[in-house]
């Protein structure tokens, strides 16, 4: 899962935008040429003779370049009586204008991401823009509309034209929804078309809230003091908003509850695309009232679990960053960024979040979510433990790129272990919701903290052994002690145990994708590396799994995860395991091969093994409750 950063702002009112003229952008959905839309703006007063224009180089929360402007052809700027103006395009995604007194209006038409053949980064998905005429339509804001330099604290309205029968789900609320197409002024006026009209108070606020337009498909979950709404687009109709709606419905009322009762937010929407062609990677992005997913097509029932996470941790950002965050992030430089520390507080807490509000809500065993802790322990071995991780958030985007996925597994395990320790030291009464709750209220959305003072703002209000560990554990190179925090709530915890067990014959280690048929497969590597169950069935580099004791497997995916886990819940000793296998001959074609092994109990080396302490004494046992129980 890939998650993201947040902006923060309260929706300005159109009287708000009279009295301070600012940009007003038209983007019309109904008139598509190339697979691109164009976009037009009114700039607002400019005093400089020469001033750049900016598409985002990058946004918060991805932690790589996206380079929104390469999507931007046919730049085009207007005087006032019509004429065009000079300009120069100075790199990818800035415009140098001269005269820009002079302006009356900017054109330029977009390419989406979605499909694009331009070279570049690849965007990650959920960051990205769709365009697809009389189907579906993503804007993400940065790809699409831009700002000028020094001038991006300003109000923005934009305009979108749309078939009549599209919705535009989206986080924003909309100041005027359904207007007649006569208010515009287009150059290709479609008919059935209606407008709707919106408005932040700056590109930040803008640049933080996606929209969705296809075929209307949504549902409205009411949370607390919160209108949540579900906006789903399935090309072949598999999964609806209402069926998401009520997978999710559980979870979101825990997450009110786990945060006191009230949410911060009057409006949130839940984006979902589902994509019907093959993908090797999907997630979600954050954003202050909303959060966009990009997931492969598939029934309710097929990703029920996954939607449940998604949602739990994706609905905590509007707690971290939206009222919690440094000036790095209140204040974010979209085409010269500067990172905050404090990844750990943004992503971590909030991954630490959805997973101990599920097991104190009953949404999952304690016994699942000391298993949801190992793993995150066992992916967290394939990254840096010694490299703070204040160092790694502050570089994320020049030097440690390849270690962002440990903000999920590490940064989750420094939220669990401040949390015990918090609530050892209070006797029970303090913990870390009770922290980010103050943190909430000393800061707000509207207020920064600085980087370099969040530590010891944190000893201040709560122990001088908190900051301590923050400095130890967070800023320094020492690995999380994890046996000794384990110990306070009763929970045994080794490092590494060698013992028999039941398996497939392979392992993370030895599985890789290929493309067969156009859909990514599971393909088998690393097979001198094979234990004793895969070395028996002859498993050899390059086999590609399509069918498991006479089944198919489907392509790479939840379905096929699910499948497998299917199959070794139903292994015993003694039996016989068989796979089918695509093989590639002397020539280079694939010949099916059906390879079997009985199966016998192989010894593994297990890493990170977690349990209940049986002998848990009753000091133990009250700090396990205050954990992972939740309080009447």
């Amino acid at each position: 899962m890939r998650v993201c950063f947040i902006f923060f702002a309260t929706l300005f009112s159109s009287s708000v935008f009279a009295q301070s003229k600012g940009y007003e952008f038209t983007v019309d959905l109904t008139h598509v040429v190339d697979d691109k839309v164009k976009v037009e703006l009114t700039p607002p007063d400019l005093k400089e003779n020469e001033i750049t224009f900016f598409l985002p180089k990058i946004i918060p929360g991805t932690y790589a370049v996206q380079d929104y402007g390469r999507f931007v052809s046919r730049f085009k700027k207007k005087k006032k009586r019509g004429n065009s103006l000079p300009f120069e395009k100075i790199d990818t995604n800035a415009w140098r204008i001269k005269s820009a007194k002079k302006i009356a209006k900017i054109s330029y038409w977009i390419e989406d991401s979605f499909d694009t053949e331009l070279a570049g980064p690849n965007i990650f998905w959920p960051a990205g823009t769709n365009i697809e005429e009389g189907k579906n339509f993503v804007i993400n804001p940065s790809g699409f509309f831009g700002y000028f330099e020094g001038m991006k604290q300003m109000p923005f309205k934009f305009n979108v034209v749309r078939d009549q029968t599209f919705y535009g789900s989206t986080g924003l609320i909309p100041e005027k929804t359904g207007e007649p197409l006569t208010l515009m002024k287009l150059e290709t006026p479609q008919p059935n078309s209606k407008v709707d009209v919106f408005e932040a108070e700056d590109f930040d606020r803008l640049a933080d809230s996606p929209l969705m337009y296809a075929k209307a498909d949504t549902a409205v979950i009411q949370v607390g003091n919160t209108e949540v709404l579900i906006g789903s687009y399935s090309p072949n109709g598999k999964v609806t908003a209402k069926e998401i709606a009520n997978s999710v419905r559980e979870v979101l009322m825990a997450q009110k509850e786990y945060l006191g009762g009230t949410l911060p937010v009057d409006k949130y929407a839940f984006i979902f695309y589902f994509t019907d062609q093959p993908v090797t990677s999907y997630g979600a992005l954050e954003h202050s009232y909303s959060s966009f997913y990009y997931m492969p097509e598939n029934s309710i029932e097929g990703m029920k679990q996954q939607l449940r996470d998604f949602a739990a941790h994706e609905f905590f950002h509007i707690v971290t960053p939206l009222t919690i965050h440094s000036n790095e992030i209140g204040h974010f430089d979209f085409n010269d960024p500067k990172m905050s520390k404090h990844l750990w507080l943004y992503e971590g807490v909030t991954e630490y979040f959805s997973g101990n509000m599920q097991v104190k809500y009953k949404l999952i065993t304690p016994d699942q979510y000391l298993n949801v802790l190992r793993q995150k322990l066992l992916i967290s071995d394939g990254f840096k433990d010694d490299l703070p991780f204040t160092e790694f958030s502050k570089k994320v985007l020049s030097d440690y790129g390849d270690q962002f996925y440990n903000v999920y597994q590490k940064g989750a395990l420094i939220g669990m272990c401040l949390d015990i320790k918090l609530r050892k030291l209070s006797d029970g009464k303090y913990g870390l919701q009770n922290l980010i709750a103050d943190l909430s209220k000393k800061y707000g959305k509207d207020k920064s903290f600085n980087d370099d003072d969040l530590f010891s703002e944190i000893g201040s209000l709560t122990y001088p052994e908190i900051e301590t560990f923050l400095n130890t554990y967070v800023a320094g190179p020492s690995s999380l002690p994890l046996e000794e925090i384990w110990k306070e709530v009763g929970v045994s915890y080794i490092s590494e145990l060698e013992e028999e067990e039941i398996s497939l014959g392979f392992s993370n280690n030895n599985i890789s994708v290929l493309q067969y048929n156009d859909q990514p497969m599971i393909s088998l590597q690393n097979c001198d590396r094979l234990n004793g169950q895969g070395k028996a069935l002859g498993f050899q580099n390059g086999d590609i799994l399509v069918g498991m004791n006479d089944v198919p497997l489907p392509p790479l995916g939840p379905e096929a995860s699910e499948a497998i886990a299917r199959h070794r819940a139903s292994m015993k000793a003694g039996d016989t395991v068989s796979y089918t296998v695509l093989r590639k001959d002397e020539g280079g074609a694939y010949k099916e091969i059906r390879l079997e092994a009985p199966i016998k109990p192989t010894k593994v080396t297990k890493r990170h093994v977690i349990s209940f302490d049986k002998g848990a004494n009753e000091a133990q046992l009250k700090l396990r409750k205050e954990w992972l129980t939740a309080q009447e």
